[in-house]
């Protein structure tokens, strides 16, 4: 039985991560985000950016989280990237929102990839 994809999940991956259920390599905290490094990693850097509140995806995040929690989030993003030194050499951020895009974990966050050439955004006819 599936998930009503309209309430979120307590359960998921990322909210355990976030109780310290679940270890993960931590990047960057602040009081509303936690990136840390994407167990497997599609790029030589591939750090996961998640809020810290209760968000299923980004129109779940832009429609519920305060001014002040979407700006912190949005700027430890480039935080991150500073830090692991991809702001010079470029980067990707990529948002997955429900099925057809293949969000795998409930909660919004946004991956960082960059440290090597990325190659095309997509394959053509999604294949």
């Amino acid at each position: 039985m599936q998930k009503n994809q309209n309430v979120y999940d307590k359960e998921n991956i990322f909210a355990k991560i976030l109780r310290g259920e679940i270890p993960c390599t931590k990047v960057y905290e602040d009081e509303f985000s936690l990136a840390f490094n994407d167990i497997n990693p599609q790029s030589q850097i591939h750090i996961l950016v998640i809020p810290k509140g209760e968000y299923i995806s980004f129109d779940d995040f832009s429609g519920k989280a305060s001014s002040k929690e979407i700006i912190s989030f949005f700027k430890s993003i480039s935080e991150v990237a500073k830090q692991v030194g991809v702001d010079r050499s470029g980067y990707r951020i990529i948002s997955n929102h429900g099925l057809d895009s293949h969000q795998e974990v409930p909660h919004f966050h946004v991956h960082i990839l960059g440290g090597n050439p990325l190659g095309s955004l997509l394959v053509k006819g999604g294949k």
